[in-house]
């Protein structure tokens, strides 16, 4: 008898706390989020508070809070994931779609695929990295120059077009229940952040209060004050002597007091170690992690500083009610991901297994990877190809190569579909016959002894394919890769591998009928292949179904419509010092020479012709100026235009861009068919930066430009842009 008194006594002892926790205000879902983050921050003691500062969180099991890792990756699709998902174009090439609405389509579609997986694995008790719901996405930090390896995470280089489709995919992601998130987008990498990967941890950035605010602080603001993103990123480098982790100005007087930014912010993985390894500008792990949370960090990606925080409070480094600030930003994304509440409250808690590639996702998919390819060149209507043909080669290194496709930061779908395989697909009584020819670049075997052979047994075919270009195994994120052309992750030069035009140049001596596929992650120098091959496709790194978007547009199922995102410069010489963060003679913006193909520049297998049909010749500063344009599809084929609107002022004194993106729509037209589109340019538009940053709206003349393209100088062929002048009063 007493043997079971001592059981019961024990059980209810081990029961009493679980029934507890049951209790606490902070499970009750009925209260304000605000109360039970208060709640369940008070009852931790100062050890469990810090280890929920970093990212990989144990498990409080005394309150019955689970585990949870605040590491994970979307950036075109759900990343890193054992779990089979829709890969979707990488992120450079989505920009080029130009097409926003589809753009929120595809982040809500990667919610939901990131959905169930959480589901699925915490139903299982897995809360390891990359099975959560905080998804350090979108990249926004501006492709200032083409040489950055993780440019192919951007949206390109310009600050309207970042923030525009920065905006609808933090939308998308996020939801837009009231009270519960989808998912919590992230912010990254803020700020002034953009190569060179081999120096992020040492390189302290420095550039003029206008290129700032004309540059690179405009998308993060749009995220923050418009998208209303969960959370920001801080980034590696230091600005203005500064690790931006620490920053005064960006992490104090703009993010939390000008922008009123609420989210959580995160450091970049190791970004505080750097503090005191190798910024020097802290002699330890307590003094850096205290600064850190003091400038409003509240994560540390990373394995050591912030354990340091309990001798940081304890020494008088930093209060504790700091700590407790940080904590309830992290618990409150917790909370609002309704990861404490009964799955009946939560919205997004049925998504299921069956959103994994659904055929939906996949659909998306596709329709997001043929508008994301852009028609560089057409001579003499090269293309489309016919598919009567008989005999077609198809060779290059990116053939036949499934890494490519998916580009970085990537998941893995049940089927990818390369080049070659679609291609045969689609010329199912031809012979189709593959080669690689050539590597990216020369390697140690001499492929040029290789590429006279080659040229010669392809004559007589009825046309040769080759697609080539670089990879993701070749650039990227501060990678161990130094070759001819490339260095860490990042390019020395932009131009296309010698190797590669050395084949091309055979084969086009051999008068074997040629096309170019270019896959990319960034732009390419072709200043040969331009002169000399008659048609060229850029297909960036396409996702899974880059194959079959590719052969819908050389074939004819697809009218290329896609734009670049970026501008392709002729020459390195062209580009100032990669290390110089100053915007002068960088982007279409402020680059005065001629290029190849310019930004927001692509072919189609129609021509359109533009005509203004109404702009207020005169409107006060505080007016909005609505501009109506009547675009006709003068062609024989239907197809997508992306109608762009450009402005200039030219009454206004220094530093200013030639023309700057304020306005996109893409329209489908049937040959024939004429539509009316209306901008409406208000004083986000319209306002100017002056070089102490002051934003606004100046009177004087502006000048509009809208077509198919920015009207940048070009050796490419001309596309239709009409000019109209107008006057801001006062």
């Amino acid at each position: 008898m007493k043997t079971k008194k001592i059981v019961l006594f024990l059980f209810f002892v081990c029961l009493c706390p679980a029934l507890q926790a049951q209790t606490y205000p902070f499970k009750d879902s009925n209260l304000p989020v605000e109360k039970r983050v208060s709640d369940l921050v008070s009852r931790l003691t100062l050890e469990e508070k810090v280890l929920q500062m970093l990212n990989d969180a144990p498990a409080i099991e005394r309150l019955g809070v689970p585990a949870y890792n605040w590491w994970n990756e979307c950036l075109h699709g759900i990343g890193r994931t054992e779990y089979k998902v829709t890969v979707f174009p990488q992120a450079i090439a989505m920009a080029a779609a130009w097409d926003a609405p589809l753009f929120g389509q595809v982040a809500s579609a990667i919610s939901d695929e990131g959905r169930a997986i959480y589901h699925d694995a915490s139903s299982k008790g897995n809360f390891s990295i990359y099975h959560g719901l905080t998804y350090w996405t979108p990249n926004i930090n501006i492709f200032r120059d083409p040489r950055w390896g993780r440019g192919q995470e951007t949206y390109g280089e310009d600050p309207f077009l970042t923030g525009a489709l920065g905006n609808v995919f933090v939308k998308g992601l996020q939801g837009d229940d009231p009270n519960y998130l989808k998912a919590a987008a992230c912010a990254k990498h803020y700020a002034v952040h953009s190569g060179p990967e081999n120096t992020r941890h040492t390189f302290n950035t420095i550039v003029s209060d206008y290129d700032l605010w004309d540059t690179y602080l405009p998308a993060f603001q749009e995220l923050v004050v418009d998208a209303h993103v969960a959370g920001v990123m801080c980034a590696y480098n230091a600005y203005n002597g500064q690790p931006c982790c620490g920053s005064d100005l960006f992490m104090q007087q703009i993010l939390r007091n000008e922008w009123k930014f609420t989210g959580y912010v995160t450091s970049d993985c190791g970004a505080i170690d750097d503090f005191y390894k190798t910024h020097k500008t802290h002699t330890d792990a307590a003094y850096a992690s205290a600064d850190a949370v003091f400038h409003g960090t509240d994560v540390d990606c990373g394995r050591e500083a912030y354990k340091t925080l309990v001798k940081a409070v304890e020494s008088g480094l930093i209060p504790e009610s700091q700590i407790d600030i940080s904590l309830k930003r992290l618990f409150e994304i917790r909370f609002r991901l309704g990861m404490f509440d009964p799955a009946d409250k939560v919205p997004y808690s049925k998504i299921g297994l069956d959103a994994l590639e659904s055929p939906a996702h996949k659909a998306l998919a596709s329709k997001i990877s043929r508008e994301s390819i852009v028609l560089l060149k057409n001579d003499n209507n090269t293309l489309p190809l016919s598919k009567k043909l008989k005999k077609v080669a198809v060779i290059g290194p990116n053939a036949d190569d499934e890494t490519t496709v998916l580009g970085n930061y990537n998941g893995f779908p049940t089927e990818i579909v390369t080049p070659l395989k679609a291609i045969r697909n689609k010329l199912k009584g031809a012979t189709v016959t593959h080669e690689q020819g050539v590597d990216y670049v020369l390697t140690v075997d001499n492929q040029t002894e290789k590429i006279a052979d080659l040229a010669k047994r392809l004559k007589g075919y009825d046309a040769v394919i080759y697609v080539g270009g670089i990879s993701p195994k070749i650039e990227g994120e501060e990678m161990p890769v130094k070759m001819e052309g490339f260095a860490g992750g990042d390019r020395s030069s932009i131009l296309l591998p010698k190797v590669q035009t050395q084949l091309m140049q055979a084969i086009h001596a051999e008068n074997v009928p040629l096309v170019f596929v270019m896959m990319t992650g960034s732009a390419i120098a072709t200043p040969w292949e331009s002169a000399n091959v008659p048609a060229i496709v850029n297909a960036w790194y396409g996702g899974q179904e880059a194959g079959n978007a590719i052969a819908d547009v050389l074939f004819g199922d697809y009218n290329p419509s896609g734009r670049l995102p970026v501008t392709f410069y002729a020459k390195d010489s062209d580009l100032p010092p990669f290390t110089n963060y100053e915007m002068k003679n960088r982007t279409y913006r402020y680059f005065d020479g001629e290029v190849l193909y310019p930004f927001g520049y692509g072919l189609s297998y129609t021509q359109f012709a533009y005509e203004v049909v109404n702009a207020k010749p005169r409107f006060a500063a505080n007016e909005t100026l609505t501009v109506e344009v009547r675009i006709t599809n003068t062609g024989k084929k239907d197809g997508d235009e992306v109608a762009q609107l450009y402005v200039s002022h030219p009454d206004q004194t220094g530093q200013k861009p030639l023309y700057a993106l304020k306005g996109f729509q893409r329209v489908f037209l049937k040959a024939g068919q004429s539509q009316t589109v209306k901008f409406t340019l208000g004083a986000k538009e319209l306002a100017t930066v002056d070089r102490d940053g002051i934003i606004k709206v100046n009177p004087g003349a502006l000048k509009l430009y809208v077509g198919g393209s920015s009207p940048s100088k070009t050796s490419a062929q001309k596309l239709a842009i009409v000019e109209r002048d107008v006057r801001i009063t006062n």
